[in-house]
């Protein structure tokens, strides 16, 4: 799969698939993530709420901690999907960040067909991230 199209394509099936599992019985927002690696794998997440609602863990970060528990530490693209095309939040954008650079692509679509594609650079400008480390 080396196609943008096709590949932006494939990533969007993967988060409507994953958005399908969400479990938000508090919210009612079901959101999926999919995203794939410099190795060209595609790893997919759902939210998933709890009562207690600091112990929520995102769509994104699902699918990222999926992708680095597999050994996976580069991260091109994301897909993230909601009915009304919510973007990353804060906590998420902090992860992306981790593991991608600059210009990673961070696609939003939602379930009208509509996608507006961002760098990580736009959606989280003068971020912290492993270089302020000296990694």
């Amino acid at each position: 799969m080396n196609n943008t199209d096709d590949i932006n394509k494939k990533l969007r099936e993967e988060a409507i698939k994953a958005h399908l599992n969400a479990y938000s019985p508090y919210s009612h927002a079901k959101i999926g993530c999919a995203l794939i690696t410099d190795k060209g794998i595609i790893y997919s997440g759902c939210n998933v709420e709890n009562g207690s609602y600091g112990a929520t863990v995102c769509a994104e970060r699902i699918a990222i901690f999926k992708a680095v528990s597999c050994g996976e530490r580069k991260i091109t693209k994301l897909y993230v999907y909601s009915k009304d095309g919510w973007p990353p939040c804060g906590m998420c954008r902090q992860v992306i960040r981790e593991f991608t650079n600059d210009n990673a692509e961070v696609i939003i679509g939602n379930e009208r067909g509509e996608e507006s594609v961002y760098t990580v650079g736009q959606i989280y400008p003068l971020s912290f991230g492993p270089s302020h480390l000296g990694i």
